[in-house]
């Protein structure tokens, strides 16, 4: 792993066993998360892209089993770390901001509780008033006045959880903070503010951030590069100019086409054809071609790899592996 590479992770496989079978959520995933960069991951509903991003601080239990896969973060793979030793690791090392903050903070606990316990937890021997004066100083920083640490997550607007949820991610310094839906109930007033917020805290903490959203117009908006999920795989990772300039998977072009523009001909917008594949029994071959318009004969018999077609650009596309992809229909002619 060289150094500008956080998060390395390697054939990353998250199971949910449940009664009518196993169900590959995140199948054979390999990503890299580069240190102060700003990565987004987009899809579907359904997709994998939560699962994977609560995979990468180990936060499954249950149902839920990770039989396959390196974490490489910093150096160091988290799935060889005892799970009895997680805890140093998420909020010290890597935070996490869920999707509904009113669900994530203890409505019995002031906020000023909620970060003095998360700086005393992970930093024993930390006072009272040192933890207050943290807590007081990180607050302001996010925009709520430091008077309001004694209010408790209902006495608050949906913006204000959500910076809360920032501010116990950053009140560790963690290295890389996952952002797992952070937009989802909030207006667009409160939503654009908020995207600003995130781009001045990176570029101020010089954070490692993993925006975690169904919203690729979000993403355009402050991400130095896209990741594209498609039915638990990856379909293609490049930086947003490459993304949203030239996308190469016909996924990617369909969920671009799909989005509202001012300046569109059409009346109607673009409809993908189709519905994304059951994980439980997914399609032979590339898991898009059923719905893909410019799909192949060798699309429906075999998968085709991740390869990079440009620099730091890759797409899992048979259109890009034409020789391969001509190699093996000889091969399977002549028997």
């Amino acid at each position: 792993m060289t150094d500008d590479i956080l998060y390395s992770i390697r054939n990353l496989t998250v199971d949910y066993k449940t009664r009518a079978g196993i169900v590959h959520a995140v199948d054979n995933v390999s990503l890299d998360i580069r240190r102060g960069e700003i990565l987004g991951l987009v899809g579907e509903s359904g997709c994998g892209k939560s699962t994977f991003g609560k995979a990468l601080l180990r936060l499954h239990d249950g149902p839920a089993s990770i039989p396959a896969g390196e974490l490489w973060f910093d150096g160091r793979d988290l799935m060889k770390v005892p799970m009895k030793d997680m805890p140093e690791v998420r909020g010290a090392e890597i935070g996490m901001v869920f999707q509904d903050p009113m669900t994530s903070l203890n409505p019995v606990q002031s906020i000023l509780e909620h970060l003095t316990e998360t700086i005393q937890a992970h930093e024993p021997g930390t006072s009272d008033a040192a933890a207050k004066a943290r807590a007081e100083e990180l607050i302001e920083r996010l925009g709520i006045r430091h008077e309001r640490l004694n209010e408790y997550p209902h006495q608050m607007s949906g913006g204000m959880r959500q910076r809360v949820m920032i501010s116990l991610a950053l009140a560790l310094r963690a290295k890389l903070v996952i952002a797992d839906e952070p937009t989802t109930s909030l207006d667009v007033i409160v939503e654009a503010k908020f995207l600003d917020l995130l781009k001045e805290l990176q570029e101020e903490f010089g954070l490692t951030i993993l925006l975690i959203t169904h919203n690729i117009c979000v993403v355009a908006e402050v991400c130095d590069r896209v990741a594209v999920m498609y039915a638990a795989k990856m379909a293609e990772v490049g930086t947003a100019e490459e993304v949203f300039g030239a996308p190469k998977h016909p996924y990617t072009q369909g969920l671009l086409n799909s989005v509202p523009n001012i300046d569109m001909d059409e009346i109607e917008l673009y409809k993908m054809g189709g519905e994304p594949p059951s994980l439980l029994h997914p399609p032979k071959g590339c898991r898009f071609h059923p719905r893909c318009p410019q799909a192949m004969e060798i699309c429906g018999q075999q998968e085709p790899s991740f390869e990079e077609i440009a620099n730091g650009h890759r797409t899992a596309c048979w259109l890009y592996q034409a020789h391969e992809a001509a190699a093996r229909a000889k091969e399977a002619a002549n028997g």
